[in-house]
């Protein structure tokens, strides 16, 4: 296992980060200890959770990805030796379970969600805290084009990284992180830190894959030269770049299978470049789930690659795509497929 700098901190993770959002839903807590111990074993020392997990969220769920993890830590010792990762999430009817009525990234409400994770994940720090999503209406989970809202009555993202600074001056939040971001909230906070002392962000968790590379278009430049380093998401499409849901199979248990919420990774366009990818992985002899995962973690511009399993053997599957270099020859082949169906699943 490698590991990488977090933003312009002296924190160094893996570049495999383990992602949790199945733990409490399709995965026991038993399969979460599980879980954790093959991922330290292989060297990962990045966990990423959010209040929100188990995803999908559901209110008879909600915190339950977190209670798992405090377990563990508190069964297994060794804190000091993780980067442990977690989200406060923005507004949404969607879980208006959450917290309290008019949830927003306002003091209030990042106060109580920061308690309410540090207790269900028995620790007394986190080492990074991310905004979930934007409080203002933007172009986040899926949605290309930019609509201005009617009115906009969202909190303030300077008044947003106040409440920050105060928690990372209260030793209770080491760093701070965003997440389905664009290029302008992205470069916002940054400038706000700059000019008015505030926490500077050290990564950006966003939607990364073969998939969808739309990181690429505004996101990456600032990705680099601006030390922010994208923590990708959905590297497999949910699945779909494994190559399992070839030919419309949809085996049982699989997520695609049990949840129709997904199913923007399924669409006629995303199907037909999987079968291209995955006929790329063939003819080289490569794991196609193996391939997409090492073509993610290769690129300049990201810090982590979050992977995720509902199984031991996908686990072990997604860790043993550290060891992959792609050749010249393979990536130019996922080139000319890219040329040809760009982004397929934004």
């Amino acid at each position: 296992m490698r590991y990488r700098p977090l933003g312009h901190t002296d924190i160094q993770v893996s570049e495999l980060c383990l992602g949790t959002m199945t733990f409490g839903e399709q995965n026991s807590e038993a399969d979460a200890f599980a879980q954790l111990d093959r991922a330290v074993a292989a060297g990962i020392n990045f966990i990423d959770t959010a209040e929100m997990y188990p995803v999908p969220p559901r209110a008879e769920t909600q915190g339950r990805t977190e209670t798992h993890i405090g377990n563990w830590l508190a069964a297994r010792g060794g804190r000091d030796r993780l980067i442990l990762a977690t989200k406060v999430a923005g507004p949404g009817d969607w879980i208006d379970y959450l917290r309290m009525p008019g949830r927003r990234l306002d003091r209030r409400n990042i106060e109580a969600a920061l308690d309410a994770s540090l207790r269900r994940l028995r620790t007394d720090y986190i080492d990074l805290y991310q905004l979930h999503w934007p409080d203002r209406e933007t172009n986040y989970f899926g949605k290309l084009g930019y609509q201005p809202p009617a009115a906009d009555d969202s909190v303030p993202l300077a008044e947003t990284l106040g409440v920050l600074a105060d928690l990372v001056r209260a030793g209770k939040v080491r760093h701070v992180g965003l997440s389905n971001e664009t290029p302008w909230g992205t470069m916002h906070a940054l400038h706000l830190a700059e000019t008015r002392g505030l926490p500077r962000m050290v990564s950006i968790q966003n939607p990364y894959s073969l998939l969808n590379r739309t990181f690429e278009i505004g996101l990456a430049e600032v990705a680099l030269r601006e030390r922010c380093g994208l923590l990708a998401y959905s590297p497999l499409g949910f699945g779909m770049l494994s190559g399992k849901y070839r030919n419309g199979a949809r085996p049982e248990g699989a997520r695609l299978t049990l949840y129709s919420r997904f199913d923007r990774y399924s669409n006629p366009q995303a199907v037909a470049a999987t079968g291209r990818y995955a006929g790329i992985a063939e003819r080289h002899g490569l794991d196609p789930a193996q391939m997409a995962l090492a073509f993610v973690t290769s690129r300049p511009f990201v810090t982590s690659n979050i992977i995720g399993a509902t199984t031991m053997e996908q686990l072990d599957s997604n860790l043993a795509s550290a060891d992959l270099t792609l050749s010249d020859e393979v990536l130019a082949e996922i080139e000319a497929v890219h040329t040809e169906q760009p982004n397929p699943s934004p």
